[in-house]
């Protein structure tokens, strides 16, 4: 028997048993979309395959989408909204990365310093997750969900959907 701590959207520490490793993201998912976490963010946020990017299953690690009323699409964790921004390759001298697709907000100062990155000038930023590189992980698309295309050389923009409505049944964050 494994057990998990979750950390409810009101900051309470719960212990959930699990009956085997194979039902852990199972588990996950359903407090998830409850907003629990499992922890605290790590430096340089969740790092995640790129190819996982289009259906990622926010649940996993207590977020979700939510559309904004003047549409844009964020990403909803404890309290904080993330904008997803697109990051092209780099390939220098001095270093070569893929592209990515980032999820991050501006810092704020309760945030803690292991969590905050310097921008250029003086703005800080908290990054939740960054997809780069790395091959696609089944595990960590949403379920029933098809795998996405191949990727291009550089992340496409992504159409923004007409506002959601939100169902009374809906979580509250």
């Amino acid at each position: 028997m494994l057990h998990i701590e979750f950390i409810t959207d009101l900051g309470a520490k719960v212990t959930v048993d699990v009956e085997s490793a194979d039902k852990l993201l199972d588990v996950q998912r359903q407090y998830g979309r409850l907003g629990w976490t499992t922890g605290e963010i790590p430096a340089g946020g969740y790092q995640f395959p790129f190819d996982n990017e289009p259906d990622f299953d926010w649940a996993l690690i207590g977020a979700r989408k939510w559309t904004s009323p003047d549409g844009e699409e964020l990403i909803l964790h404890r309290g904080h909204a993330y904008r997803r921004r697109e990051l092209e390759a780099v390939d220098s001298r001095k270093m070569k990365l893929p592209a990515a697709v980032k999820y991050s907000r501006g810092a704020k100062n309760t945030d803690p310093d292991h969590i905050r990155e310097k921008a250029d000038g003086e703005f800080e930023y908290v990054t939740l997750a960054i997809f780069r590189g790395g091959k696609r992980q089944e595990r960590y698309a949403i379920p029933g969900s098809r795998p996405a295309p191949a990727p291009t050389s550089r992340p496409q923009p992504q159409a923004r959907p007409a506002p959601a409505a939100v169902a009374d049944d809906d979580t509250p964050f």
